[in-house]
């Protein structure tokens, strides 16, 4: 099998609360935006990869790696990842897969990433790595009280990457766009067309940085696994 990568790598990260966004944050050596490409542009099965980067982006040129695509960013995600799909369009066809993977996603595990690529290659919609719920989970009221204990059963935590045909998905965001509305992730977007995206057991070491805190777990993380 062959698929492409989009990364959308617009965001300022204001959560985050540095001088740069989080995506070239230094980790372990390398910005965390190289950490997240690193497994795909290791992987023989990517065909190519997009990134789509904020305009007038100062620091890509820095750490670009060879053979990445770049294209403009929109100004939410759904946006960005619309982006690099139209970047694509002379190179990938409809039935290609496209996997999505935020460039905040520093320690993808390349057993995650076979497991995602083994379990939906031949399924028809696509899906996406996830993990089940494990906190006690409480709904809050107007004051900030908690009124419910929610059932986390069939509850789980949404990662990327992300898998999608590429027809698929550039009409799923297309609709959700002209609709006006934003989906969060890929598979929300697939989901208001009315199919059901798998979800494949990850690894909740999978994190996402969004505080300088997150930096330190990763570190630690990417130090362990090497």
């Amino acid at each position: 099998m062959r698929y492409w990568l989009v990364m959308p790598a617009a965001g300022i990260g204001r959560r985050f609360g540095a001088q740069r966004p989080k995506q070239y944050a230094p980790l372990c050596g390398r910005t965390v935006i190289e950490w997240a490409l690193a497994p795909f542009l290791d992987d023989v099965r990517c065909a190519g990869a997009v990134v789509a980067l904020a305009a007038g982006d100062p620091y890509w040129s820095r750490i670009a790696p060879e053979g990445v695509m770049t294209t403009e960013g929109g100004a939410e995600r759904s946006r960005s990842v619309r982006n690099g799909l139209a970047a694509l369009a002379a190179r990938a066809t409809e039935a290609d897969w496209v996997l999505v993977h935020d460039a905040a996603r520093p320690c993808l595990a390349r057993a995650d990433l076979d497991r995602l690529l083994g379990e939906l290659e031949d399924h028809p919609v696509g899906g996406l790595l996830a993990t089940p719920a494990a906190d006690t989970l409480k709904r809050a009221d107007a004051a900030g009280c908690a009124c419910e204990t929610v059932d986390r059963r069939a509850l789980w935590r949404a990662l990327t990457p992300q898998m999608f045909r590429y027809g698929a998905l550039r009409e799923a965001l297309d609709r959700a766009h002209e609709a006006g509305r934003g989906p969060t992730d890929e598979a929300q977007a697939i989901e208001w067309r009315g199919a059901h995206p798998q979800l494949v057991a990850g690894s909740a070491a999978n994190l996402k940085i969004t505080s300088a805190a997150d930096l330190t777990i990763a570190a630690a993380l990417l130090e362990c696994r090497a």
